[in-house]
């Protein structure tokens, strides 16, 4: 019997002149973006000498629009862009907990495009705002676990295009170098007495930051381990203890870390150790950074900040001198109806005394 034979699909049209023009004029105005932009800052957390340890704030508030994840937004925008996803008339969308829906209204917005926001219902008022005055759009989901079927059905009408924050993040970040983060950590400890550190703790939300400083230490064959800081009801650690994808949870209430699913970012090959945090004591942290060194951050860096400090207590136990390195996520002022609003954490059951009994021994 002779082959059936195969219709051929409609061709695709390839981009105009006119469209590869404007994609080269995109891309140079997202480059430019990061020309003017100085890198974030590195700071010191005070320890006492005799301890032997030093401790490094990576502050990734100091962005332009104020979390790590303008890191990640940027990359998003220029693989679309190099990747052909977007053009000149596409409409831009996100599923997101709040701060890469900012970071990537700024970027839609510095390029003229429209840009939809699909994010849960709880989200902070002040980061609804922020992305509001981004001149990003809203799309408010009640369930949060639909937020993602939700943005892969907006994204796949004709003419837009679903950015994908939670699978591409550690696809379209060059874990190599070109100044990521991990790169910039190493930089800037250059002249430390430690420069390469014993520990780099961060949280994990897409995942695409704890692949990206896994992978770069291998690359550059640094010893520096990496631990990522988990909030309870997240499924990261216990399916990185289990070693299996599969494995699934209540979700987080930590805003930006911990997902009820392990995302296809998350890399656990890369990651050394996995510790839960609570999050009364991510909260407490949280607050005793500000005390102690006036940054207000939000209750994912209380979470980063509890697992390097044991870990900081931990080298002193076995008098190891060294450096731990960690990240203040965002800037705290978009949670101030939120963390940092004693009556909003009592009614949501928090309790800030015990967090804060818990941690306090952690603090010099």
């Amino acid at each position: 019997m002779s082959p059936a034979p195969v219709t051929p699909g409609p061709a695709s049209t390839p981009p105009s002149h006119e469209d590869r023009d404007w994609v080269h004029a995109a891309v140079r105005i997202v480059e430019a973006d990061a020309n003017r932009s100085a890198d974030t800052h590195l700071r010191v957390f005070d320890l006492p000498t005799e301890w032997g340890v030093r401790l490094y704030l990576k502050d990734e508030s100091t962005h332009p629009t104020g979390s790590l994840k303008h890191r990640l937004a940027r990359s998003l925008f220029l693989f679309g862009l190099s990747n052909g996803d977007i053009g000149p008339t596409t409409t831009l969308v996100e599923a997101s907990s709040g701060s890469t829906a900012v970071s990537e209204a700024y970027f839609a917005r510095l390029l003229g495009l429209d840009f939809v926001a699909v994010v849960p219902a709880t989200t902070s008022t002040a980061k609804l705002d922020l992305i509001r005055r981004q001149g990003g759009r809203l799309h408010l989901v009640e369930d949060p676990g639909h937020v993602y079927a939700a943005a892969e059905e907006l994204g796949s009408q004709p003419g837009f295009h679903y950015l994908d924050q939670f699978a591409m993040a550690s696809t379209v970040t060059d874990w190599r170098g070109n100044n990521n983060i991990a790169c910039s950590i190493f930089e800037q400890l250059a002249l430390e007495p430690h420069p390469e550190p014993a520990w780099i703790v961060v949280g994990a939300g897409t995942g695409g930051t704890s692949a990206t400083i896994g992978r770069y230490c291998r690359y550059a064959q640094h010893e520096t381990k990496l631990a990522v800081a988990d909030p309870e009801g997240s499924a990261f650690a216990p399916a990185w203890r289990a070693g299996s994808r599969d494995v699934t949870a209540r979700g987080s209430r930590v805003e930006g870390i911990g997902r009820p699913r392990v995302e296809p970012s998350f890399v656990p090959s890369v990651i050394d150790e996995v510790v839960t945090v609570p999050d009364d004591e991510s909260v407490a942290a949280m607050r005793m950074l500000f005390e102690r060194t006036g940054i207000r951050a939000g209750a994912s860096t209380g979470t980063n900040l509890c697992v390097a400090l044991r870990l900081v207590h931990r080298m002193r136990e076995e008098g190891r001198p060294g450096s731990v390195v960690t990240l203040v996520c965002d800037d705290g002022n978009r949670y101030l109806d939120t963390y940092w609003d004693d009556g909003w954490l009592a009614a949501k059951g928090f309790d800030l005394d015990a967090g804060r009994r818990a941690v306090e021994p952690l603090f010099p």
